[in-house]
């Protein structure tokens, strides 16, 4: 089977797993006793050619807690289906992972949520229309996202006076950035944050019955709320700039995660 063979690299026995989003691998910097495996070495996978996103799996240590990375994520607006883009994710439930925690950089819809903050997210909107065309609505609660592991996050945020948001992330399609006048429309719906990944994840993972925990880093206002230009590099280097409290949080909550 392939994923036996993927795990005789990987020599992965844990029940953690991470997706790293655009600028936020610096984690695995916090590893020890890595493993790695390029996405490119496994048959059935596409590649990624967005920057930020290298693509391999790393296996290694937070502590005593054996997890399991995906360094980068697959695209929809890659032309990747949505199968391909869940690919991560089902490599992370043949190997045992119940838990998983997505990581994405997303641009803030409201003023009051500046650049550099890290949003927890608790609901999420599907823009894409690609299963229906209506009006899309608010999934959230314990059908998507683990209790537990949403207080476990607050927690450590709590005790290292961090101020971690708590909002809804919209999926759009991609590739290009929302205009402003749609970002209007995300704004009225009750999104808080906005991005072109991560829900494909989130519900894929939950039909596989797996505990999700996600966190957003904040990297630009969306379209409309100021008037910068939108570019890539400036998610990227703003990703970077709150890198020490994203790498705390993650690694805290893993260290908690699963404890009596």
């Amino acid at each position: 089977m392939l994923i036996n063979k993927i795990n005789s690299i990987l020599k992965f026995d844990g029940n953690i797993g991470i997706v790293l989003g655009s600028g936020l691998d610096h984690v695995v910097d916090k590893l020890t006793n890595k493993r790695t495996l390029p996405f490119k070495k496994i048959s059935t996978f596409p590649i990624s050619k967005v920057d930020g996103h290298k693509g391999e799996f790393i296996s290694g240590y937070i502590g005593d807690r054996h997890v399991l990375v995906a360094r980068g994520r697959l695209h929809y607006y890659e032309g990747m289906n949505l199968e391909s883009v869940s690919l991560p994710i089902k490599v992370f439930h043949q190997l045992g992972i119940k838990k998983v925690i997505i990581t994405n950089s997303s641009g803030s819809l409201k003023l009051k949520n500046y650049p550099g903050s890290i949003m927890l997210i608790k609901g999420h909107f599907d823009f894409t229309f690609l299963s229906n065309s209506s009006l899309p609505k608010l999934k959230c609660g314990e059908k998507y996202y683990n209790q537990e592991m949403i207080n476990i996050a607050l927690s450590v945020a709590k005790k290292n006076d961090m101020n971690l948001l708590e909002g809804n992330y919209c999926w759009m399609p991609g590739p290009a950035y929302e205009t402003p006048a749609e970002i209007k429309f995300l704004k009225n719906l009750g999104g808080d944050a906005v991005g072109m990944s991560t829900v494909p994840e989130i519900e894929y993972a939950k039909e596989l019955n797996m505990d999700v925990l996600v966190f957003s880093v904040l990297t630009n206002f969306a379209a409309g709320l100021d008037n910068r230009l939108l570019k890539h590099e400036d998610v990227l280097a703003s990703a970077k700039k709150v890198e020490n409290d994203f790498g705390r949080l993650i690694i805290q909550t893993i260290n908690h995660i699963g404890r009596k």
